[in-house]
């Protein structure tokens, strides 16, 4: 998503942003309602290209969002997707992305609120790392069979796998990611999942992959580094891999660091100081 599109993005979850503030609007209520107008857009490819076309005045627009989704979604949802459409889009399709954004951001923050997020931020990762050393699972996850009873088979698999040792929030974001997966990987979708929990502390997330356990001293060292380097929180997502062969690698982003613990930290530093 680039040009107009990310800007009406960006606006899209500032106004997310100041209507979840308010405790007492539900934000669980609007991920929900959000996902459904998602598949709804997904289904309806003419209705997003009306609600996208800039020939059209952003009022009418807006309008119609209320004439068809008024009694459908509560009038926070409308008010958010009414303010969507009277922006301008590059495409029509990043409409329908940017409103599933916008459900995940809106689960994000019901955990963020009750003290949840950086342990639904941690399952979301410990998922996906699960999901990539187990092909069984991925198949059985990323089947694209549309029958009630193939989704249903998939949500009770997930209901085993993550319910009582999972964080609901983190449950509903891997359900709805599996049950609408719209093109993507599930790997992909886990990452893009992660990512969007870390920016809800303005943090970027390393995950860092090594021979044996980081010690708390390491786990407090290398943090502290990366986060002066970034001039911001680095979440570290750790991982244990013996193939490291007693170094470490730390991956922020498309960037790749590697090296011994020792020299790893310190060469954090080093570029830090520079």
């Amino acid at each position: 998503m680039n040009g107009a599109s990310r800007t009406a993005l960006a606006a899209a979850k500032e106004r997310l942003d100041a209507l979840t503030d308010n405790t007492s609007v539900d934000a669980v209520k609007i991920a929900d309602e959000l996902a459904a107008v998602t598949a709804l857009l997904d289904r309806e490819v003419s209705l997003r290209r009306v609600f996208t076309d800039p020939a059209q005045p952003g009022e009418a627009k807006a309008e119609l969002v209320a004439r068809l989704l008024g009694d459908k979604v509560g009038g926070e949802t409308v008010d958010l997707l009414s303010g969507m459409v009277r922006s301008r889009w590059s495409r029509p399709r990043d409409l329908a992305d940017a409103v599933e954004e916008l459900a995940d951001v809106a689960d994000l923050t019901a955990a963020e609120r009750d003290g949840s997020l950086d342990d639904v931020e941690d399952e979301i990762f410990r998922f996906g790392r699960i999901v990539g050393t187990s092909p069984d699972l991925r198949a059985a996850l990323s089947g694209k069979g549309d029958q009630p009873s193939f989704k249903s088979a998939q949500t009770e698999l997930l209901h085993r796998l993550l319910g009582g040792r999972a964080r609901p929030t983190t449950e509903r974001l891997v359900i709805r990611l599996v049950g609408q997966p719209r093109g993507r990987s599930l790997e992909g979708g886990l990452e893009a999942l992660s990512k969007l929990a870390a920016e809800r502390r303005n943090r970027s997330v390393a995950v860092v992959t090594s021979a044996v356990p980081l010690s708390d001293e390491q786990k407090r060292r290398l943090g502290a580094a990366l986060t002066r380097l970034y001039g911001r929180e680095v979440h570290l997502n750790l991982d244990v891999d013996p193939q490291v062969r007693g170094g470490i690698l730390v991956k922020i982003g498309d960037e790749v660091m590697n090296g011994t613990v020792g020299d790893r930290i310190q060469d954090v530093e080093r570029r830090m100081a520079g």
